[in-house]
């Protein structure tokens, strides 16, 4: 994924979808461009209604903004569609197939602006549009490890080198669970809680074993054996040697702990790598215990406030 959206692509992405025609703007107004992290600086919203005193990076022009520039004077409707213009937007669309005024047609070939038209709402073409070019510049990073949906949610596999991920991958897969991404998933935050993760598309389908080379999963297990995406919930980390608990505790809770991705902590369970440990069976503990967890309920905890009120007991007369 690259890190900047250019017109021509946002246009095709969205063509069927939204019906969109170009009218105006050429070869050259497709090379239009917004970074990523440039839009973090903007007042406004990515894609917005018309906007004048802070302009969007995506203009939509609806009835209402059309009646309001045949309202203003000549003289003023000029200085306001230049100052438009001036600030280069990413694309204009016009809603509901309107005829475009042949004034704004005219500046937006002389400036090689994007003039698209939509037979759709203006409603409609905002949400679309603010949910793909948001989408197109979060922030996103790559993870080294398996991802996996398991037991319906996203679980990323992690360790050194060698520790079993890809062997665990293909006994999780045999059991049902469904790959998304070997060695290299990006993960995208899409909203302030949420990481989506996806594959390469270089690395579609494929899970690398060592000893077996690469294998296409899809065609060994069936489409149902992959997943095009899923939200991270939780990381398993394996780890090679078995060293005893520095904490007693832990015994009890677990060895538990966060990791930091983008702007959100995500639950880390560590498994230690050992052998006559069945790593398949452990890492579907470990979801259903998540799971557990994430709706109130935590074994450690009833059986430490158990423990507790049995001691309560056998000091009272």
């Amino acid at each position: 994924m690259a890190d900047r959206l250019l017109a021509r692509d946002l246009f095709e992405e969205l063509r069927e979808r939204l019906a969109l025609r170009w009218l105006v703007g050429g070869q050259r107004g497709g090379e239009r461009v917004i970074e990523r992290g440039e839009h973090l600086s903007r007042r406004p919203s990515l894609a917005g209604y018309l906007n004048v005193i802070h302009p969007n990076k995506v203009q939509i022009i609806g009835s209402a903004e059309l009646a309001w520039l045949d309202g203003l004077d000549a003289r003023q409707r000029w200085e306001v569609l230049q100052k438009i213009m001036n600030s280069r937007p990413l694309a204009m669309v016009i809603t509901q197939d309107q005829s475009c005024p042949t004034d704004l047609r005219e500046l937006a070939e002389e400036s090689d602006t994007p003039l698209w038209v939509s037979p759709r709402r203006g409603y409609e073409l905002l949400n679309l549009l603010q949910y793909h070019v948001a989408r197109a510049l979060a922030p996103r990073i790559t993870m080294h490890g398996v991802f996996m949906e398991i037991y319906s949610i996203g679980v990323l596999i992690t360790g050194d080198s060698g520790a079993g991920k890809s062997e665990l991958a293909i006994e999780l897969v045999s059991r049902g669970h469904r790959l998304v991404a070997d060695d290299a998933p990006e993960f995208t935050q899409i909203a302030p809680d949420v990481l989506d993760g996806t594959c390469p598309e270089l690395l579609q389908d494929l899970l690398e074993v060592r000893g077996l080379g690469v294998m296409n999963i899809r065609q060994m297990f069936g489409d149902t054996a992959v997943k095009r995406n899923k939200y991270l919930r939780l990381i398993v980390h394996l780890v090679k040697s078995q060293e005893p608990a520095k904490d007693a505790m832990a015994r009890i809770t677990g060895e538990s702990e966060s990791r930091r991705v983008l702007d959100l902590d995500v639950p880390v369970v560590g498994l230690p790598v050992a052998a006559g440990r069945n790593l398949a069976v452990l890492t579907e503990a470990a979801v259903r215990l998540h799971l557990l967890r994430s709706k109130g309920m935590d074994p450690a905890a009833a059986f430490l406030a158990r423990h507790s009120e049995f001691l309560l007991q056998g000091e009272s007369p």
